[in-house]
């Protein structure tokens, strides 16, 4: 493939084409990418990214998202139904995260464009009530360093200090004592995973939630990746899942992604409050603004009713009843895939994960293991610090015969890592760590190499050679 993806195959438009093309013309063309692209994850061999991986499924949603792929749900009067949808995603969500617990305030939410966009929200929503109850002026915020790396950019965006706190590098969770030690007057609140992207282990929620009573600050627990499969799992009696929602007091805000455990189309997620006075206080009002009044349940404005009616028909389509099911089938798929990482003294599993693990060696680089397996079709999330990969369980693992190429490939490869040992792996210079930790100067040349990346993937088509 060139480096601008398939102009060695269709026609490339540099500009708005004069005349259109046929439909059907672009339809094929379209069809034929989609079907190449969906072969690569479909083996059931890739990390996360397609949770579902039912065409049939998507095929119903497709259903209903061409239904209101045109409404623009800001405008409440044209689409009522937007109302309902919205608001039943919402008392599903409160619902599997025990918002009847709750009695000390008045349960509530906010669909957003994804995990980012509902950690952004929550962000934001805590600055506003520090500021507006409290007079913070220099606001920070505190996270685990295995916080995803959206509060950063939330904290980034909105003028917060960032304080990162360590985890514990055997058990992988967050120091709570540490959290503790660096509350100030100016903290607006801090945060804990279930489960965190990197390691797929629960931070201690309660302790948290017990801090966050004692200091009276909020507490976001950040179920994006975890959030709509957990539950199951609890409930299913699977190990390494501890309550992590609203029947905890401390806890203020849940963001859980539809998008992802959820089998939603990517582009919604869920954020829970405790008390819809946390989800108002960012609501956005424009009252003189010539144009008439003004005003948006969050940070956007404009959005499409067919991806909030996809995900309503996602979810009741599929009921507690059929969630359970795929749970299941996640849960027992990732048991077996973590035996056969023990299975081999070499390698080891960073912390008590769920669904969700990441595994080690202290042997060889492990990211050797990443060589032999990517050829083969595996891909793996690479980590660093220390050098681990990690695999997100997902649907297409559940297939037939996934597992089982799983043990026999993992144990080719560790015969392959013990031979290299610890010299450099290929993949490792992409995805690893800096040897003897990060530099001023290696941040700079990855960020160059990171930017370079971005601007070829937003790059406008290359000029012909003639």
């Amino acid at each position: 493939m060139s480096a601008y993806p398939y102009q060695d195959r269709f026609p490339v438009n540099r500009t708005l084409p004069e005349h259109g093309r046929p439909r059907e013309e672009i339809l094929a063309e379209m069809q034929a990418l989609a079907a190449e692209e969906d072969a690569s994850w479909e083996t059931g061999r890739v990390s996360g990214t397609m949770y579902c991986g039912d065409h049939d499924h998507y095929s119903f949603m497709n259903d209903v998202f061409g239904l209101y792929a045109h409404v623009n749900i800001l405008q409440r009067d044209i689409c009522p139904s937007a109302t309902r949808y919205e608001g039943e995603v919402l008392a599903m969500a409160l619902d599997l995260f025990h918002g009847d617990a709750v009695t000390d305030g008045e349960p509530a939410g906010l669909v957003t464009s994804g995990g980012t966009g509902s950690i952004c929200h929550a962000v934001l929503a805590y600055r506003e009530r520090a500021v507006a109850e409290r007079g913070v002026t220099r606001p920070n915020f505190i996270k685990p360093e295995t916080g995803h790396p959206a509060f950063d950019k939330a904290c980034h965006l909105f003028g917060i200090e960032l304080r990162q706190a360590p985890v514990d590098p055997v058990t992988t969770l967050v120091d709570v004592d540490w959290v503790r030690a660096n509350i100030d007057d100016q903290t607006i609140g801090f945060m804990g995973s279930a489960c965190n992207y990197g390691y797929g282990t629960i931070d201690p929620i309660e302790q948290l939630s017990d801090l966050a009573i004692e200091t009276g600050l909020p507490l976001h627990v950040d179920g994006c990746l975890g959030g709509f499969i957990l539950p199951f799992g609890e409930e299913l009696g699977f190990p390494n899942i501890p309550v992590f929602d609203f029947r905890l007091p401390g806890v203020t805000s849940i963001s859980a992604d539809t998008h992802k455990y959820g089998y939603a189309f990517k582009g919604t997620s869920t954020l829970l409050f405790r008390d819809k006075s946390w989800r108002n206080a960012q609501y956005f009002f424009l009252t003189e603004w010539t144009g008439g009044k003004y005003c948006s349940p969050g940070m956007d404005g404009s959005r499409s009713g067919g991806l909030l009616a996809a995900t309503w028909a996602s979810m009741v389509q599929l009921g507690r009843e059929g969630y359970r099911k795929y749970a299941k089938a996640i849960f027992e798929t990732s048991a077996a895939m973590q035996d056969a990482v023990r299975s081999h003294p070499e390698l080891r599993i960073m912390g008590a994960p769920s669904f969700l693990f990441s595994f080690t060696s202290d042997e060889f680089d492990v990211y050797h293991i990443n060589d032999f397996m990517r050829p083969k079709g595996w891909r793996f999330n690479g980590q660093q610090y220390p050098n681990a990969l990690h695999m997100a369980v997902t649907r297409p693992q559940t297939q037939d015969g996934v597992v089982e190429a799983f043990v026999a490939d993992l144990a080719e490869a560790v015969v392959y890592a013990k031979e290299k040992g610890h010299e450099p792996a290929a993949s490792g210079a992409i995805y690893g760590g800096v040897a003897g930790g990060m530099t001023d100067e290696a941040d700079d040349f990855i960020r160059m190499i990171m930017s370079s990346m971005l601007d070829e993937q937003q790059t406008v088509p290359p000029r012909s050679a003639g």
